[in-house]
């Protein structure tokens, strides 16, 4: 997906990361921490069920990446770990404080770089919805919060699940 700020409002409490030289990170791209370098979600291996990718992304969901990082690229890029985000997403009706995880690909073995679903489970989840989304949205507004650096939003209080 081409370099999308993502990004609406709220403090991103930014920190530097380590990319891999190998892959390439756009703006606006889900990443989560892989030893000591930031990837994107589609860079997860395939855990055999969309259910297991989520839940192991969510583990180590790291944030959202503000800039762009360029195959064979190795400086450190920036990495916002919370703030309010506006994500492509599977179509439907999103509830305020609904639990949003990542989307997987249709081939159902790789995750997406910056698309999001609602999910019931708190242990697939990356972020909450920030804005209330009627009829078939394409785009949710969500808070997303690091599992790497915040703990991430499992523990919070749930207004729905």
């Amino acid at each position: 997906m081409p370099n999308m700020m993502r990004w609406r409002y709220g403090d991103t409490q930014p920190v530097i990361a380590a990319v891999d030289s190998g892959l390439q990170i756009e703006i606006g791209d889900l990443l989560w921490l892989d030893g000591d370098r930031a990837k994107p979600a589609s860079a997860l291996a395939d855990q055999g069920t969309k259910v297991a990718n989520q839940r192991l992304f969510a583990d180590r969901f790291l944030g959202v990446a503000m800039q762009q990082s360029r195959a064979g690229d190795s400086r450190p890029i920036r990495v916002a770990t919370t703030g309010v985000f506006e994500f492509d997403c599977t179509s439907g009706i999103f509830e305020l404080g609904e639990w949003v995880g990542v989307e997987e690909n249709a081939a159902g073995d790789a995750l997406l770089d910056q698309c999001l679903v609602k999910v019931t489970d708190p242990s697939l989840a990356i972020g909450r919805v920030a804005r209330r989304s009627g009829g078939q949205a394409r785009r949710v507004l969500v808070d997303l919060r690091s599992t790497i650096m915040t703990g991430g939003i499992e523990g919070t209080t749930a207004s729905s699940s």
